[in-house]
């Protein structure tokens, strides 16, 4: 089951599903890398201070040896000479400490960046299941780690032979040597086993490091399933947004119905197109859509348009026109001011009319440009 799992597994991890892994603690991690570089600071540390080091043994040293008849036998002298050789050998130590202890912390930054979380130190509880243990220890995983670890011991193994192969006529040649030179000797061959060891380590860091990345990234994915339900956690249910995008437009729809007694006049096409427009007394802007519709909202649109005694001209390509190039609240095309100044105008006349003047002609003839009607623009290429 869970090898169909993994496969199942084909979409590459998303952010959200990378930022809570790192919250949790999960991020990828280079023991090999972690290794190499403390080994390295440990042999930057001994270049750099070895030398003031071993003056500072050599002096702690000589100092505990310098003792009276009187005080080999006083526990309560020796003692204390003890205790103080003990705390300066920890001084003389504690630069390279610190340095080794510094780059500890900070080597997992090379693989996985720098992260602290408190999670990571919670009990996972799940771990102590026996049958979880058995499970991990027969996965992959486990075969990889294994193949590694005895990859690596053979290297340092064979490094390690080599070494002593090829210094084993300088070893065996100590003995023979002054005291001084043996001991400078012996130092060369330390740090020259110590350079090729971190140099092997440093290979298989250097394989290990994008092994965990690729690992990593492998282990994150996720199934199409996941990524449906992670996109609905994140984005909303599709049907609980179908509903809020109606809700909205219904809100709209009954804000813009609010508007249609306000405004100047409607045109319309005459029943399947309605467009309210309003222009403010004053205004310096071109006359304003408060309302458009088809069919059922038309119909909606004239009946309340007579309900509060709108004017409603009947004029259809300019009705098609402005309902399909402008939007509620915009104003009008540029293209359609000469037209909408002829409705405005009929619209003001019809006010000032009174019982025995001359009643208003109705506009007939409305420039609208062809292109901008639906009904006769020419077709795209």
């Amino acid at each position: 089951m869970a090898e169909d799992s993994e496969a199942e597994k084909t979409e590459p991890a998303s952010e959200r599903r990378l930022q809570q892994a790192r919250e949790e603690g999960d991020v990828p991690r280079s023991r090999e890398v972690a290794t190499f570089t403390v080994l390295m600071a440990a042999g930057a540390g001994l270049y750099i201070f070895g030398a003031t080091m071993a003056r500072q043994l050599s002096a702690t040293l000589a100092s505990g040896l310098r003792l009276t008849r009187e005080q080999v036998f006083d526990m309560d002298v020796l003692g204390t000479r003890i205790l103080a050789d003990v705390v300066q050998v920890l001084i003389t130590f504690l630069p390279l400490g610190l340095a080794v202890m510094l780059v500890a912390i900070a080597s997992p930054v090379l693989v996985g960046g720098w992260l602290f979380t408190a999670k990571g130190f919670m009990p996972k509880f799940g771990k102590l299941n026996p049958i979880n243990g058995i499970t991990n220890m027969v996965s992959k995983n486990a075969l990889v780690e294994l193949v590694k670890a005895i990859i690596k011991t053979i290297i340092v193994g064979a490094v390690a032979y080599m070494v002593v192969m090829r210094y084993k006529d300088a070893i065996f040649g100590l003995v023979s040597e002054p005291a001084h030179e043996g001991y400078q000797h012996m130092l060369d061959m330390l740090a020259m086993s110590f350079l090729i060891l971190v140099g092997a380590l440093g290979f298989i860091a250097l394989i290990d490091a994008p092994y965990q990345m690729w690992h990593y990234a492998n282990k994150m994915k996720m199934t199409r399933q996941e990524m449906i339900q992670e996109s609905k956690e994140s984005d909303g249910n599709p049907q609980i947004k179908g509903k809020i995008r109606q809700m909205q437009r219904e809100m709209a729809r009954r804000r813009m119905m609010q508007d249609v007694p306000t405004a100047d006049v409607v045109v319309t096409n005459p029943t399947h197109y309605a467009v309210a427009l309003k222009y403010a007394d004053g205004s310096k802007g071109a006359p304003k859509v408060v309302a458009k519709g088809t069919d059922a909202v038309a119909a909606k649109i004239r009946e309340l348009a007579k309900e509060h005694r709108v004017a409603i001209l009947e004029a259809p390509a300019l009705a098609r026109a402005l309902h399909k190039h402008s939007d509620i609240g915009d104003e009008i095309p540029q293209r359609l001011y000469a037209a909408v100044a002829e409705v405005l105008a009929y619209v003001y006349q019809l006010r000032a009319y009174r019982p025995g003047g001359r009643y208003p002609d109705r506009p007939t003839k409305l420039d609208v440009p062809a292109d901008m009607d639906p009904n006769t623009a020419p077709p795209k290429p």
